[in-house]
């Protein structure tokens, strides 16, 4: 192997700031996902809508739903830095409407703003990561990510509830303020990315009838069970029109020529069980984060604060392993082996906790949120990185889009099916553990979870009464925990059936290099025709056709049943397979890309490669040679490698070889570019 290895990857000055507004913009959108349940009560209490309080959460999370892939999608045509500028400048305004709001539903229209604000900002930092950061390198940076995610997902409960009690519920909107300001000045300032405007026709039927077809969809499963019972006419009817609204939009989707989702996207098995693996993880976090704290205070019987410390092993192991899990996979290349062992941990923190009863310690809590929270460490950011290395940089925002779209279909349906599972059979489980005499004293519905929470009731209740609720209640969240196993098992599946990847070591792929090579053959004059083979003019055109040729080398050597390919890009990388592959790829992305930062940074790549050619331009074994030589011909072993061959030139003179060779590299320059075209349709 050569002495000579890649230089760790840096973020310039520019994209240092650049990442940390990013991040200043993820902090503020996530942390208002979670920070308003501590102050409910109290702000239900001050305005009012007891019967609606669901709704200050439930519209934030469908505005935010909706505007996910539309965004993307949009960014993708459009550019990125418009709209997350508006991301930010649209939930600074919805921040101000709620800490202000005087009526409970001028509060829900706040959060609805913040909510598209939210929609925004969330999907469109994790491109622009995607943007300026290669895949290979963009584990570390994602798991950074994930830390901000994972400490808001935890830590907003007791954020909200220690600004209530100090400051009261208007300043959970009002410290977002300062933050998002500084966010924005930062973006405004140094968030420069290129983007060729392309003429594009607006999905308008399509964005039309998913956001009706979500809205309605999400409204079932947020009010099913709750609200209304799953066989009311209300129910029923959100759901059969969401669904026929839904196959409306598929239709549509496959006709329009800017779709606002590329259904295409969906033909690769990564991005789909990626996309499946992500909703299933989502579904069993929130499951965590929502009901752990309820077993916490009805059944252990400890305070708002010490339940959020109970669950702080699950945010610690998200972000610790987070990081870890980043950096590994940035070290060596490889993630699916991390996922899986996340997979199988997120399902043994599932069966801890299904066991839970009245009697179980804090110990057994903590061990099953602690195993959950490593697990969600191990996966969470790696099926964005995924996602993002397996489609076109053209695609990069609205596939990033999508997946941060299921995972918020996931949280919401979850948090929907386990408040159905809770409550569903709470009644029913609270009498049966009732004493007999108690149980005919007390008609159903006079006593629930209610009961324990509060505590100015629990004092008032008889003891026997206390028992049977913590009971009941430990039996239906321990029934949430066993729904969650077929989840995971979901998710392990899904996960087993990501096909691997080689992380590239460059923002762009080897579809794009093809677009770029196809974008300035077209736009050249239609006088001057470019010489394919040999001197003349051209020369830019033959380079980039030569990098395409090593891009797809590289890539078909990355295939197991390419064993020639591989051996010959093993020894070209001096024995290490994977260098062999980075140095291919980077010279490909020199060699095609227009942008003088990128052909400067990948020069020491292609600078490296010529070393690794002799001085006969031989860059394979002699044993390698023999083998190509086999494979090439039909002919018996003898007559190829023990005699020398006459060549055609000699026994059939009048066929000029070297004009069948000018014709063959041209005819193969055309086959690159139908392969372009290919990957690209």
């Amino acid at each position: 192997m050569t002495d000579t290895a890649p230089e760790p990857f840096r973020l310039t000055p520019q994209s240092r700031r650049i990442f940390t507004g990013l991040l200043l913009g993820m902090l503020v959108a996530s942390i208002s996902q979670t920070i308003v349940g501590p102050a409910m009560p109290r702000i239900v209490a001050e305005l009012g809508g007891m019967d609606h309080y669901s709704w200050v959460a439930t519209a934030a999370m469908l505005v935010s739903a909706i505007s996910v892939p539309i965004v993307g999608k949009l960014s993708d045509l459009f550019g990125r830095r418009p709209f997350y500028l508006g991301g930010l400048a649209i939930f600074i305004a919805g921040s101000v409407l709620a800490g202000t709001a005087q009526t409970f539903w001028w509060l829900v229209a706040a959060r609805a703003v913040q909510g598209l604000g939210m929609g925004i900002l969330m999907p469109l930092s994790q491109t622009i990561v995607g943007d300026i950061i290669p895949p290979r390198q963009r584990g570390k940076y994602q798991g950074y990510m994930g830390v901000v995610f994972g400490v808001t997902s935890v830590a907003g409960p007791l954020a909200g509830g220690l600004i209530t009690d100090a400051l009261g519920w208007r300043w959970l909107f009002f410290t977002a303020i300062p933050v998002g300001l500084v966010a924005l000045f930062v973006i405004a300032r140094f968030l420069v990315l290129d983007h060729e405007p392309r003429p594009a026709v607006i999905d308008y039927w399509g964005i039309v009838t998913m956001s009706l077809g979500i809205t309605a969809t999400l409204l079932a499963a947020s009010l099913g069970g709750t609200s209304y019972p799953w066989n009311s006419p209300i129910i029923l009817g959100l759901l059969i029109g969401g669904v026929a609204l839904l196959v409306v939009f598929v239709i549509v989707e496959l006709r329009v020529p800017e779709p606002v989702v590329p259904l295409q996207l969906f033909a690769s098995s990564i991005f789909t069980f990626a996309n499946l693996g992500a909703f299933g993880m989502s579904m069993v976090m929130f499951g965590a984060i929502i009901y752990v704290p309820v077993y916490a205070q009805g059944v252990l019987a400890v305070n708002a604060s010490t339940s959020g410390l109970i669950t702080l092993p699950l945010m610690l192991g998200l972000v610790f392993v987070g990081m870890g899990a980043g950096l590994l996979i940035t070290k060596t290349g490889r993630y699916k082996e991390i996922m899986l062992v996340g997979a199988v941990l997120l399902g043994v923190g599932a069966v801890v906790l299904s066991r839970l009863t009245a009697a179980s310690s804090v110990w057994e809590v903590v061990t099953g949120v602690g195993l959950i929270g490593v697990g969600l460490g191990a996966l969470s950011q790696q099926y964005t990185l995924v996602v993002q290395n397996a489609v076109a940089r053209r695609d990069l925002g609205v596939a990033t889009a999508a997946l941060q779209f299921f995972r918020n279909v996931g949280s919401t349906i979850g948090t929907a099916v386990f408040g159905t599972v809770l409550s569903g059979g709470l009644d029913a489980a609270i009498f049966a553990n009732l004493p007999p005499a108690a149980a005919q004293t007390m008609p159903h519905g006079t006593i629930n979870a209610g009961s324990v929470l509060d505590p100015t009731v629990i004092g008032q209740l008889p003891l026997e009464v206390v028992a049977a609720v913590r009971i009941a209640l430990a039996q239906q969240i321990g029934l949430i925990f066993i729904v969650c196993l077929p989840i995971v098992a979901l998710v392990f599946v899904c996960t087993l059936l990501i096909k691997p990847m080689e992380l590239r070591d460059t923002v762009s792929n080897a579809e794009d290099a093809g677009r770029e090579l196809l974008d300035t053959m077209s736009q050249q004059s239609g006088d001057v025709a470019p010489v394919l083979t040999g001197p003349g003019t051209g020369e830019r055109t033959r380079e980039r056709l030569l990098g395409l040729e090593l891009a797809i080398v590289a890539e078909n050597a990355a295939r197991e049943d390419r064993p020639l390919s591989r051996q010959a890009v093993t020894e070209l990388g001096g024995g290490d397979f994977s260098w062999g592959l980075t140095l291919l790829h980077c010279t490909a992305e020199m060699l095609t890309s227009d942008d003088a930062e990128i052909a400067a940074r990948s020069e020491k790549y292609a600078c490296e490669l010529t070393k690794q050619i002799n001085g006969a331009g031989v860059s394979m074994s002699d044993e390698l040679r023999r083998q190509i030589a086999l494979a090439a011909a039909h002919s018996p072993r003898r007559a190829i490698l023990d005699e020398v061959e006459k060549p055609v030139a000699e026994r059939h003179e009048a066929v000029d070889i070297a004009k069948l060779r000018s014709a063959a590299n041209e005819l193969m320059a055309a086959l690159i570019a139908d392969i372009a075209v290919d990957r690209r349709s």
